[in-house]
């Protein structure tokens, strides 16, 4: 673990937003003065500017801003890739519970409470810096393990040294990103390979300082070494800024060395060296065991113990990767030419879709994945095979409990010896999280942009609406008091005008409901019990539908707890999905209010047994204006302006339906604790 005092050399960068001024001065002092390098914004926007410029380490975030609030930037930060992993302070004056709990649900990782001592808030920074920073060495540990799993693999191939050679210097370059890579290794007259800054690999010296490296060889260095001057460089380029050099050491020889090198120095961190060092390692072993071969190959008198060595060191080898595969996060399996499968790693055994790897081996792949269809599972394999192309497909997969996963599917050529392609690794990776948010976010966006657009045009419209109204009634009052004389055309203007004045006020309710569904919806919270809006829902609505063949039934759970919402419009979700419900059963039928306690959230069910919802339109239900219903029935806001309520107060709205028996929408709300 690095000490205080080269923490603090590094200049870890802190972001204050705060709105006041004084505040933001006396942060920056307290920080400053800890040895941090401070930005400050003032507001949300301001903030996001600065993390698009600036690398962040921590961010303080006020959480009352103007504009967008400091919470709800909390959770915008937390939906993007960029800042996930930052840790986030959230500072405020109030001290409560409910206020930090807020917070906490939010995204934020810790909460602060003015006003706040220096030396505390450098303390608690420095914490959450270091935690992040253990969490970053934890990913690039996963990255390494992720390299040395395809590198050993592809090693286990090489029995020539230049085939190693090759491919080590070809893995470094891929791994780590660089610039330039190259791999030199003390055989005969020199194997070498040379990956200059277009991939292209070469296996000559043009751009390698031979005498200097080898020089530098001689001395059988034990340890890797940074340089920085460029008169001490070993590749010959005039772009790059910096090398790192890694010795291949076997035994208490350097019998080659791993050279990567990077035009920007910030981009060779620990965790590259790392990678560097655990390649060299390996490709060490892997040049010993190429050049026992190749000593076995050209003397048959020691060719038995030669390729007993070499068999038990690959066999090692073997294991030492079969146990970082089987340990990966992924799904993994291999197939073969004939669509045979060759390898099947542990976590494709787990779960309720797994399969015991005895079970699959040696089998014809879509004999075992039989949920997928036979046709697809072969082009997409074939296509591989052919083409040399990674093939990636985004798959859904539905449990026997409804539960939605989305899964990406990776199909990865492999090439154990040449050129020609020899296996297909499948890879799935589990993006049910990253899919979701997506999701989340793209409808908060739009439902935002579609309120704002609402907001503005409504009141543009009502003003001519109540002119036409005005004037409609004003003539029909004067066509009533005889104005216009008894002209049989009398009759036919007092109707025109009522059309016009029914029509104005049609339009006046659908202004209404856009109003209605760009309104803030901030509220007053408070301990609701669920069970008493339901039942009042139900009566409501028992009331507005006397005249539709409709039983309701109401069944709710004894001792629900409560939770917290704003009664109202709590209510007026409730009763919107009970209209919609109403509307779909035309020859009536069943409305089934329901609520339960499960998991820490009490679920609302509202039910019907109508024309159900067809899967093409489902995705497209919350939308705004949005509607199946015939016109000057519905603006096809009901259910936007549902999700809106639900999402605000912190729960979650699905629905299940199947054509022709019923659909059934459920409302998930964090229940309160007793």
């Amino acid at each position: 673990m690095a000490s205080r005092s080269t923490r603090r050399s590094e200049r870890a960068t802190v972001l204050i937003v705060e709105p006041d001024v004084n505040i933001r001065r006396h942060l920056q002092r307290a920080l400053g003065g800890g040895g941090y390098r401070v930005l400050t914004a003032s507001d949300a926007l301001s903030a996001l500017r600065l993390l698009h410029q600036e690398d962040c380490d921590l961010i303080i975030l006020e959480a009352e801003l103007p504009g967008v609030g400091g919470l709800a930037l909390c959770r915008l930060l937390r939906a993007q890739t960029m800042a996930r992993r930052i840790p986030i302070m959230i500072l405020s004056a109030e001290g409560e519970a409910d206020h930090k709990v807020a917070a906490f649900s939010a995204g934020a990782d810790d909460y602060l409470v003015k006003p706040i001592a220096a030396r505390e808030l450098v303390s608690r920074v420095e914490a959450h810096i270091e935690a992040a920073q253990r969490e970053r060495e934890l990913v690039g540990t996963n990255r390494e393990l992720s390299f040395l799993a395809d590198l050993g693999r592809g090693l286990l191939y090489a029995l020539e040294p230049e085939q190693v050679v090759r491919r080590v210097a070809g893995a470094a370059y891929e791994g780590t990103n660089a610039d330039l890579c190259a791999v030199f290794a003390l055989h005969g007259n020199g194997v070498m390979c040379v990956f200059d800054r277009e991939g292209i690999a070469r296996e000559d010296d043009t751009l390698l300082h031979r005498e200097r490296l080898q020089a530098w060889l001689e001395r059988s260095p034990a340890t890797s070494i940074r340089l920085e001057k460029r008169g001490r460089f070993f590749l010959r380029d005039e772009g790059h800024k910096v090398e790192y050099i890694a010795p291949l050491r076997f035994g208490s020889r350097s019998v080659g060395a791993l050279i990567v090198a990077f035009d920007r120095p910030r981009m060779l961190g620990e965790s590259e060296a790392r990678l560097v060092d655990a390649a060299a390692q390996l490709a060490a072993l892997a040049f010993r065991i190429a050049t026992l071969y190749a000593t076995a190959r050209d003397s048959s008198a020691d060719l038995a113990r030669a390729v007993a060595e070499r068999t038990a060191e690959a066999e090692a080898q073997r294991r030492f990767t079969e146990a970082i595969v089987d340990n990966l996060p992924l799904s993994l399996y291999v197939v073969d030419r004939d669509l045979r499968i060759v390898a099947w790693n542990r976590t494709r055994e787990l779960g309720g879709q797994g399969i015991p790897r005895e079970e699959a081996l040696g089998r014809k792949v879509f004999d075992v994945l039989t949920r997928q269809p036979r046709e697809v599972l072969e082009r997409e394999f074939r296509h591989v095979f052919e083409t040399g192309e990674v093939v990636r497909v985004e798959q859904q997969t539905v449990a026997p409990d409804g539960t939605k996963r989305h899964w990406l599917v990776s199909k990865i050529p492999m090439r154990v010896d040449g050129e020609d392609i020899s296996h297909v690794i499948a890879i799935g990776e589990d993006i049910t999280a990253r899919v979701e948010a997506n999701q989340a976010v793209a409808r908060a966006e739009k439902l935002a942009a579609v309120g704002r657009l609402a907001a503005g045009v409504v009141h543009e419209i009502n003003n001519p609406l109540a002119t036409i109204s005005a004037c409609a009634e004003a003539l029909e009052t004067r066509a009533a008091e005889g104005d216009f004389g008894s002209s049989p055309s009398v009759a036919e203007l007092r109707e025109y005008l009522n059309l016009i004045r029914s029509e104005a006020f049609r339009c006046k309710a659908i202004t209404n409901g856009l109003l209605d569904f760009a309104r803030a919806r901030a509220g007053v919270r408070a301990p609701v019990s669920v069970a008493s809006v339901i039942n009042s829902a139900a009566r409501l609505v028992a009331h507005q539908q006397r005249e539709a063949n409709v039983e309701i039934v109401v069944e709710a759970d004894e001792d629900l707890p409560l939770v917290s919402a704003d009664e109202a419009q709590l209510q007026q979700a409730i009763i919107a999905l009970a209209t919609n419900a109403v509307d779909a059963m035309p020859e009536g039928g069943v409305l089934r209010f329901g609520a339960r306690h499960e998991a820490g959230l009490v679920v609302i069910e509202v039910s019907d047994t109508g024309v159900g919802i067809p899967p093409e339109i489902m995705p497209r239900i919350f939308d705004p204006f949005f509607t199946t219903k015939e016109v000057g029935r519905g603006t096809g806001l009901g259910l936007a302006v549902c999700y809106g309520i639900v999402t605000d107060h912190g729960g979650k709205i699905s629905v299940e339906s199947n054509v022709g028996r019923g659909s059934t929408f459920k409302i998930s709300l964090p229940a309160l604790a007793n």
